[in-house]
Formats: C-alpha cells, sequence, structure tokens
C-alpha cells in the first residue's frame, strides 16, 4: 500500500530546498522543487524538480499544480503572484501577508515599530529629495548612517554604510535611484555582537523556539554560527525568545521566523526577518533534535512540532567558502581523517572564490575546542595545506 501524504512544493532551487529534500525523505514527504536550472543545488538532490522561473506567474501556477502547500526558500517571489496562487485555492506557507515583512524592510520596519519591538530609527527616502532627506536623518541621529535598499540583498548586498555625507554619498544614493532601487536610511546601531533566534509556528499556533546563537559576519557574510551565544543569560535568551514567537505570532507567519538581532547595552534590537530556512539553523541538523529543515516542513503541514533540545552542550557551524582551487572534494580527506566526528556539508555549487559553497559543523563541551574543529575544517577545505593567506580577505 503507498503511503498517502500531502506534496509539499518549495519554489526555488537553493541549498535551503536542497537540505530540506533530506528530512523530507526522512518524513515521507515528497517535496517538489522550483528550480530556474537543472544543475540547481536542489535540482542535484531532488526527485520531483519543476525547470522555471519562481518569478513568473505561469511558472508558479504551473508548479503548483498537485502542491497540497507551496512554501519557499528565499523571499524574492513576487507578493501579487504569490496571492495569486492563495486565490486560486493553494496554500502558501508563510502567506504573502506575513512575507511582505520580510520582502520590504520598510513595511518591516513600520508593523514592528507599531508593535512595539525594538528597532532602529529609520526613514525612507523619497526619490525626489533623497540627499535632503538622508542629511536631515544624520543631523537627529548622528553619522554613520546605515543606507538600505527597501527589498532585495542579502549577505551584505543592498546595505551601505556611510560614515561621512558629501559628494560621494550623494553620487551612491543618486546611482542607486537610476538603478530603480526605492531606499531607506536607518541610525547606525552601537552593538556588542550579532545573534539570531529562530523559531517555528504552524497554522494551529503552535511555536517552538530554538536556543539563541550568536552569528559572526565578515564583510557582509555570516562565517561562524555558535550555538548556544556564548555568556548570554538565560533572561536575555527567553527575552529574545520570546521577542521572535511574539513577532511571528502578530505576523501571522506559518514556518520558521529567523530574527537577526543586534545585541545592545539596552537588550536586543531586530537587525532582519527571513521567514525560511536560515544560515543562522544550519547547526541544528546535527546539533539539535530536530533540524529547522524538518520543523519547517512540520510547521507548514500543520504537524505537530519537534523538540528544539539540543544534542550537545556546543555547536558551531563554519561556512565554507569557494577558494582559489576548486577541487575541495581532494581535501575531504585530511578533514575527516583530522577530525571523523566534523560533518561536511556541501550545496553542490560551482567554486567561485568568496561563494557560500557548504558548510561545517563540530559538535562537543568546550567551546574554545569546537570552535578551533570547526574552524580548521573550514578553512582547510577553502585553502588546503597552505591555509588561509594572511592578507586574504573573504569576498
Amino acid at each position: 500500500m503507498t503511503l498517502s501524504t500531502p506534496v509539499v512544493g518549495m519554489a526555488g532551487g537553493g541549498q535551503l530546498a536542497r537540505m530540506t529534500q533530506q528530512a523530507a525523505i526522512a518524513l515521507g514527504v515528497p517535496l517538489r522543487v522550483l528550480a530556474g536550472a537543472p544543475d540547481d543545488s536542489a535540482a542535484q538532490a531532488v526527485a520531483d524538480v519543476r525547470v522555471g522561473d519562481d518569478r513568473a506567474l505561469a511558472d508558479l501556477r504551473a508548479f503548483a499544480e498537485g502542491c497540497d502547500v507551496v512554501t519557499f526558500d528565499h523571499e524574492h517571489v513576487p507578493g501579487d503572484h504569490i496571492r495569486d496562487l492563495e486565490a486560486s485555492g493553494t496554500p502558501c506557507r508563510p502567506g504573502s501577508a506575513a512575507l511582505a515583512h520580510a520582502q520590504d524592510k520598510l513595511v518591516m520596519r513600520e508593523r514592528l515599530s507599531a508593535l512595539g519591538a525594538p528597532c532602529p530609527a529609520y526613514a525612507p527616502l523619497p526619490a525626489d529629495g533623497a540627499v535632503p532627506a538622508l542629511e536631515a536623518f544624520a543631523r537627529d541621529h548622528g553619522l554613520p548612517v546605515v543606507l538600505k535598499a527597501v527589498r532585495g540583498g542579502y549577505d551584505g548586498k543592498g546595505v551601505w554604510v556611510l560614515d561621512a555625507l558629501g559628494d560621494a554619498a550623494a553620487a551612491l544614493v543618486a546611482d542607486l535611484l537610476g538603478q530603480g532601487l526605492d531606499l531607506m536610511v536607518e541610525e547606525h546601531v552601537a552593538f556588542r555582537r550579532e545573534l539570531a533566534a529562530l523559531v517555528a509556528r504552524s497554522p494551529y499556533g503552535q511555536g517552538a523556539a530554538y536556543p539563541i546563537v550568536e552569528t559572526v559576519q565578515e564583510n557582509g557574510i555570516c562565517t561562524e554560527v555558535i550555538a548556544p551565544a556564548p555568556g548570554l543569560s538565560d533572561d536575555a535568551a527567553v527575552e529574545a525568545q520570546n521577542l521572535a514567537l511574539g513577532i511571528a505570532d502578530a505576523l501571522g507567519v506559518v514556518g520558521l521566523l529567523a530574527v537577526e538581532l543586534f545585541e545592545t547595552a539596552a537588550g536586543p534590537v531586530v537587525n532582519e526577518l527571513a521567514m525560511r530556512p536560515h544560515n543562522s539553523g544550519h547547526w541544528t541538523i546535527e546539533g539539535s533534535r530536530t533540524s529547522q529543515f524538518e520543523q519547517h516542513l512540520r510547521a507548514v503541514l500543520d504537524l505537530p512540532l519537534g523538540s528544539t533540545a539540543p544534542t550537545a552542550p556546543v555547536t558551531v557551524m563554519a561556512n565554507v567558502l569557494g577558494g582559489d582551487d576548486p577541487d575541495v572534494y581532494s581535501r575531504y580527506i585530511h578533514v575527516m581523517a583530522h577530525d571523523p566526528a566534523v560533518k561536511v556539508h556541501f550545496y553542490g555549487k560551482d567554486v567561485r572564490p568568496g561563494r557560500k559553497i557548504g558548510h561545517v559543523t563540530a559538535l562537543g563541551d568546550d567551546l574554545a575546542e569546537v570552535r578551533e574543529r570547526a574552524r580548521h575544517a573550514a578553512d582547510y577545505l577553502r585553502w588546503g595545506p597552505a591555509m588561509k593567506p594572511e592578507n586574504e580577505e573573504n569576498a
């Protein structure tokens, strides 16, 4: 007898969909992926792949036929298209109303501020008079200021920190407006470190929160995640978890919600939102009783959520970035022999310098030791025996 299970469609063929497939196999849930090309990361690992443009309504409609629920591995599917699927009777989780807050930074700031969530001061920059508005904001809030594209952007893209205003800043604003971008400005938050709160919410309303993690950024790219965030008090952790759960409930999120946070002297401040599996949650594959990918599937299918209990006192995830030598596989031998307990995940992507091509995870009892193991594995996979050049910066 064939097991009758609902079909989950995931729009987007990146590594998040690829890792969701691993969880779908264990759950016995068919996963269908809409990939942009046959060699996309997820298309290499998922049996039911439809090749198309997830920003084209016709492709989305054809993809959704036969899916019991549609979800997303990125935020770039147009909201109007998602609303069209919803109107046709296809459940989309998260829905268009919730996802708008991850797609549009100005919408997010306005709604979170209205909810009383801690946010940086912000202002939209009108296309007519953007520079005077930027200067007025800087007079009120000081320099530096953070210029942002309202929509799009990831891994540091779409964000510019301006230490001074003048001809260079005015030229940048003019160039961005000329590209058709809508812009906003935020105050530069003085923070101790960056944290992330990952929670899940089901249609039934059940919520689950993972331990708060510390994220380490280099040149706008997350290079390392430490779970749990070292030195974070229990009260501060609970405050951040409750903040994320409250946002998920208020926005009607179904699935995962990652809340990127600044830790400040006054408490957590919300930086960004993502409504999907997130880089800050990759550690959960080995480091939690329920991975973020299984949890996302459970949530969008309205199944009871899984335990978020950690499997070890400390878990460190280090992203593997591409180096100059694309023959990464040849370096497996050293990494696996050096540390048989480290776990390696690759995304099936072509190797380019600075590109995020995989991650490694190490678990243990001692933070310094676990962190060194994860870093060594990631660095060796990227650079080989020479390891990281002294003058090299992550691209």
